[in-house]
């Protein structure tokens, strides 16, 4: 049996161009090397017209995508587990829901 081995200290740091943004648009683009991640602002103007600005991509590496999907997974759980379900928003045209 192998002895445990001791973590690393982590130390977290901004770099000078780090920013925070809000988005309510996620975009994801994958290949076989990568998933890229498009976080933009979705405006709907009129019923018939939705402009999605972009304003960073991310990308990850598979490995990196499965991890992220595991912390947002056990997150959203929790979350929902305190707060309660959250609900998605019909997709498509409202008007043909009934």
């Amino acid at each position: 049996m192998l002895p445990p081995q001791n973590q690393p200290a982590l130390h977290l740091e901004n770099s000078s161009d780090y920013r925070e943004n809000y988005a309510n648009s996620v975009q994801l683009r994958a290949s076989l090397w990568d998933f890229l991640l498009l976080f933009g602002t979705l405006r709907q103007q009129s019923p018939e017209a939705v402009t999605i600005q972009n304003f960073q991509g991310v990308y990850l590496s598979p490995q990196q995508a499965k991890a992220l999907l595991n912390v947002l997974q056990t997150n959203v759980q929790q979350y929902e587990a305190a707060f309660g379900e959250i609900r998605l928003e019909p997709q498509g045209d409202a008007s043909l829901i009934q």
